[in-house]
């Protein structure tokens, strides 16, 4: 029987009783109910650990940097763990021919039953030879693994929708994961941001080992769970926003106060994730509590939207054109204007129920 999960976590040394945290804590970045760490625990227990090959094409191997950093070292463990007997040709000992030679074993021994995550993204100019893998273009490696894969993930925005790589003019021609020719119709999961929160990362392939498919995606092919809400929905300074209070200037009063970041170019108001809720560095911060707005980088296209720092999007409102004092001012006057009209109405209303009166008398 193939080592399982839990196998891998005792023979580190893990306790029982942190493999059940672990387990806790990996049902609440779900954002799942305290009920299904007990069924997090039996996957984790008894299913053989899934083979995955993690390939790199065009990428920083910032989405590798962020993994390695979750903020539940367990699952960055378990999942390394995982990973360094199989393929990730930046954190696995084998290199050279030796290396590549775990791609085709993994291939033929779990055909339709290994996960491949890709991490970059495949440019298709000059035949492919902008990005080399053991002497061939790492386009060939991506087709040869995703053929007899069970599905694909999409680590981070190169390999979800091309990222800088596949900015205007695209000299290479860097192509996202899920439009290489002979992919679209292998089941893939987009896990976009530069890079990807890394809880979100190890949470995805939680999922699929704990339930063995996956998960509810958006029309983009993201994890809903993740991707469902935008930044500003559950921004804090989203009552400034609300309220007409902006920074101006980097340097101004309102940026020391913590006022919203819109006109400054954030991008929270059209970017889907969950950094506004999750956050970062083990749920420290995030950009915007760091005093930097948005950029938006799990958004597809974002680096041919213009500039970090430029004001793009067309949003009408409460408050988005006007201080707090002019709000205040506009909503009295639409309050003056309301009580007027009533009453109007009701002096309308008074002299019609008297002039009934009146003809009902003159005809008696």
């Amino acid at each position: 029987m193939n080592e399982t999960f839990y196998d891998v976590m005792r023979r580190q040394g893990i306790t029982r009783r942190s493999f059940l945290k672990f387990c806790s804590l990996t049902a609440a970045s779900l954002g799942l109910s305290p009920a299904f760490a007990p069924k997090i625990a039996h996957a984790m227990e008894t299913k053989p650990r899934i083979p995955v090959l993690w390939l790199h094409g065009l990428e920083c191997t910032c989405c590798s940097e962020s993994f390695i950093r979750s903020g539940h070292p367990l699952a960055k463990d378990v999942i390394l763990s995982m990973l360094s007997l199989d393929y990730d040709d930046t954190i696995m000992a084998a290199a050279g021919h030796n290396a590549e030679a775990i791609v085709d074993e993994i291939v033929e021994k779990y055909k339709g039953n290994y996960i491949l995550a890709v991490e970059g993204n495949a440019p298709l100019g000059e035949d492919g030879m902008y990005c080399i893998i053991g002497g061939k273009p790492f386009v060939e490696q991506l087709k040869y693994a995703a053929e007899s894969c069970k599905a694909i993930i999409s680590w981070g925005s190169c390999a979800s929708w091309g990222c800088v790589q596949a900015a205007k003019p695209n000299p290479t021609r860097a192509t996202p994961t899920h439009k290489i020719p002979g992919l679209a119709d292998k089941p893939i999961i987009k896990v976009p941001g530069c890079p990807p929160i890394a809880e979100v990362m190890t949470a995805v392939v939680a999922y699929l080992l704990t339930f063995e498919k996956l998960p509810t995606l958006d029309r983009q092919g993201r994890p809903q769970m993740f991707y469902s809400q935008r930044i500003h929905d559950k921004c804090y300074r989203r009552p400034h926003f609300d309220a007409g209070q902006f920074v101006e200037h980097w340097d101004d009063e309102a940026a020391r106060q913590g006022h919203c970041l819109y006109k400054m170019g954030c991008k929270g108001p059209t970017t889907y994730n969950a950094c506004s809720t999750m956050r970062w560095n083990e749920g420290v911060s995030f950009p915007i509590q760091s005093g930097h707005g948005c950029i938006g980088c799990s958004e597809d296209g974002f680096w041919d939207k213009g500039g970090f720092y430029q004001r793009l999007t067309d949003i009408n409102d409460f408050g988005i054109e006007a201080n707090a004092d002019t709000v205040g001012g506009t909503a009295a006057t639409v309050v003056g204007v309301g009580i007027a009209a009533h009453a109007g109405l009701t002096a309308l209303n008074r002299s019609k129920k008297s002039g009934d009166k009146q003809t009902g008398a003159e005809q008696q």
